[in-house]
């Protein structure tokens, strides 16, 4: 391997600097910085990734990480590389775990809700409904239409498309510029940059340089990184594909039938590798039902 630090697109690289106990002041730090201020999280107890549904035959839920602050305030954190047809339903779904789960069983309850947070870190440019938006950060909640006033304030999701940030070192100037600068361009970097002070980012350079994975790590780091090529180099074939035969439909289209094609030839080359249905659910998107129709 040619890189000095992992990649954070990948599912090991992700899971290692924000999913870990060991490691929780990075993911701390990077809430913090994401709500400016808006939030000021002390603290981060990690809650079970795996979520089951109200029946033994319910849909499950695998997230990325799941966690709670210190007031109780819920967070899923999902770093999404391949563009998926329903991809907001997937969200709009996923918040109901969180939320559904605060029920009290027994006795009475009044319905009060602590605050839930789903976050999709998007490594694609993410079109619907936001192709007129011009920032990379979108927040959304429930508002009135008429007076665009917020509704509820209890349910947020926030999604960051990670291509569209283009600000180079020298313009890095909120915290957010600089975890955002760390999540687009780690994998590419051969030393810690001047700009990235911070005593967080001296335990997120010491914790994602490759050099120092044991042996375990750095099998688990491997085939984390070729899934990753895999999903990456099929999209992109099967795009130039559509997109050569859709250009008299329109190039859009071939685009999304592009990625949609991609995903399917990821999926049949991770099942011919023996990989589970849950790892390969969770590195396409797509659910169990359609794994095992391919």
């Amino acid at each position: 391997m040619t890189e000095k630090y992992i990649n954070p697109h990948t599912d090991f690289g992700f899971k290692r600097l924000f999913g870990s106990e060991f490691n929780k002041e990075l993911l701390i730090s990077f809430l913090n910085a994401m709500f400016h201020g808006e939030q000021n999280v002390q603290d981060v107890t990690y809650l079970n990734s795996e979520q089951l549904g109200d029946r033994a035959d319910a849909r499950r839920a695998i997230f990325d990480v799941y966690c709670e602050n210190d007031r109780g305030e819920k967070f899923i954190v999902e770093m999404q590389n391949v563009y998926q047809e329903f991809f907001k339903d997937r969200t709009i779904y996923y918040s109901t775990f969180p939320i559904r789960e605060q029920a009290q069983r027994g006795g009475e309850w009044d319905f009060h809700l602590n605050p839930v947070y789903t976050i999709g870190l998007l490594n694609f440019n993410f079109a619907e409904g936001l192709q007129n938006a011009k920032r990379w950060h979108h927040e959304v909640k429930l508002i009135e239409v008429d007076t665009h006033e917020v509704f509820y304030d209890k349910l947020t999701y926030i999604y960051v498309e990670i291509p569209k940030f283009d600000k180079k070192e020298t313009e890095l100037v909120s915290m957010y510029d600089k975890w955002m600068y760390v999540l687009k361009n780690l994998s590419n970097l051969m030393q810690r940059p001047a700009a990235l002070q911070e005593r967080v980012f001296t335990r997120l350079f010491e914790q994602a340089e490759i050099a120092k994975f044991d042996n375990q790590e750095r099998r688990l780091y491997e085939d984390s990184v070729n899934a990753y090529r895999d999903i990456v180099n099929a999209i992109r074939t099967a795009e130039k594909k559509k997109f050569a035969e859709g250009r008299a439909e329109g190039r859009a289209e071939g685009r999304a039938e592009g990625r949609a094609e991609g995903i399917i030839e990821v999926a049949k080359s991770m099942i011919k590798k023996g990989m589970s249905v849950e790892l390969i659910s969770e590195v396409t998107g797509l659910s169990h039902d359609e794994i095992q129709r391919i």
